[in-house]
């Protein structure tokens, strides 16, 4: 097996999770009034970071905010305060509130072996992209877990102006490290967006999105099974 020439990575559910603490949710109150349970923090957290297709029904401004939510911040907040709105969090100081958690890096948790994968690679000589439909600057991120270093690219959405899987978020990052796609890998938890990649021949490895306590090795394990074991 010929092992890729550079890996592409997606950042939420692959690289780093939006994993919610409690305090979060404290405060905050849905419908009549009524504070949150368990249940609907975890329904609301997958509505704010579901990577593809429409989480509520919103009228034709939040439509159109959505639509737009990874190519432009202004954007980005209308679209999940319409749909922290029609989920039931009317108070609009509590959705900011929610959503300021959503694009503070400090709020993302890395998986277990986050690090480990991107230390391997860069001392394998092996480039790394970032690639992301988002439309705030994550890489603050990476310089919190010490792996900025390790990156050589991010493709971020709202500034290359493409949302995966159109082919040119994957073009711009193959570019900017002068490979190859063919000769890349792709590792991302998105069939649908991350998937995008093979079009332009790329390899892909499909990761599930699970907590970060229950997938201790999974990336370790998606470049491995493409011919880069990391010690």
């Amino acid at each position: 097996m010929t092992a890729p020439a550079a890996v592409l990575f997606d950042f939420s559910g692959t690289l780093f999770r939006l994993e919610e603490d409690e305090s979060w949710f404290t405060d905050l109150r849905v419908g009549d009034d009524e504070q949150i349970d368990g249940r609907l923090q975890a329904e609301l957290m997958r509505r704010m970071t579901q990577p593809v297709g429409s989480v509520v029904t919103l009228d034709d401004d939040g439509h159109r905010a959505w639509e737009a939510r990874d190519l432009d911040p202004a954007m980005h907040r209308a679209a999940y305060l319409a749909v922290l709105k029609a989920s039931g969090v009317h108070r609009v100081e509590h959705a900011e509130a929610l959503y300021d958690k959503v694009i503070d890096p400090s709020s993302w948790t890395p998986y277990p072996d986050t690090a480990r994968v991107l230390h391997g690679l860069a001392d394998r000589g092996v480039p790394v992209a970032v690639v992301s439909n988002i439309a705030f600057d994550l890489r603050a991120a990476f310089d919190l877990l010490g792996v900025h270093d390790t990156v050589a690219h991010y493709a971020l959405s709202f500034e290359v102006g493409a949302v995966k899987p159109d082919a040119a978020i994957f073009r711009s990052a193959v570019d900017a490290l002068g490979v190859d796609p063919a000769s890349c890998l792709m590792v991302g938890d998105s069939e649908e967006a991350d998937g995008g990649a093979q079009a332009l021949g790329m390899s892909f490895a499909l990761l599930d999105p699970l907590p970060t306590s229950e997938r201790p090795s999974a990336l370790l394990d998606a470049v491995a099974a493409h011919g880069l074991a990391l010690a």
